[in-house]
């Protein structure tokens, strides 16, 4: 005797641990960006350099909302259409960052996560869009 699922419960499942992955990457790297000191973050950041402390705060603070944006709607039922929002951000943020990491001339590997990143929040876009 096998048992099956249904397809949409296995999307579901796929969906969660998009979302999971989002909300991790986004949290820990905003909440590097909002309270490490800058020259900590150069050696996984380069680009930090090009924009005014102010803005790598702000983005922090930003990713880390996205972080709780990507879950917590979803989870309460509360507002799910937020949880959508917060992909569509993500994969325009992440497009933004490959612009800038390729106008600075940065490897592929640098690419490498944005990539990830943006392939992630397009799936969770897509995925919690649709409904």
């Amino acid at each position: 005797m096998t048992v099956t699922t249904a397809p949409g419960r296995s999307l579901n499942w796929a969906l969660w641990a998009a979302q999971v992955l989002l909300a991790f990457a986004f949290g820990f790297f905003g909440f590097l960006k909002a309270t490490q000191p800058i020259g900590s973050l150069l050696p996984m950041m380069g680009w930090i350099t090009a924009v005014p402390v102010a803005f790598v705060r702000l983005l922090g603070v930003l990713e880390m909302l996205g972080a709780v944006g990507i879950i917590l709607p979803w989870l309460t039922r509360i507002q799910p259409r937020l949880t959508v929002l917060a992909a569509l951000c993500f994969v325009v943020l992440q497009a933004l960052a490959i612009a800038l990491h390729a106008s600075r001339g940065e490897t592929p590997k640098t690419i490498g996560l944005n990539l990830v990143l943006i392939g992630l929040s397009a799936f969770v876009l897509w995925g919690r869009g649709k409904r």
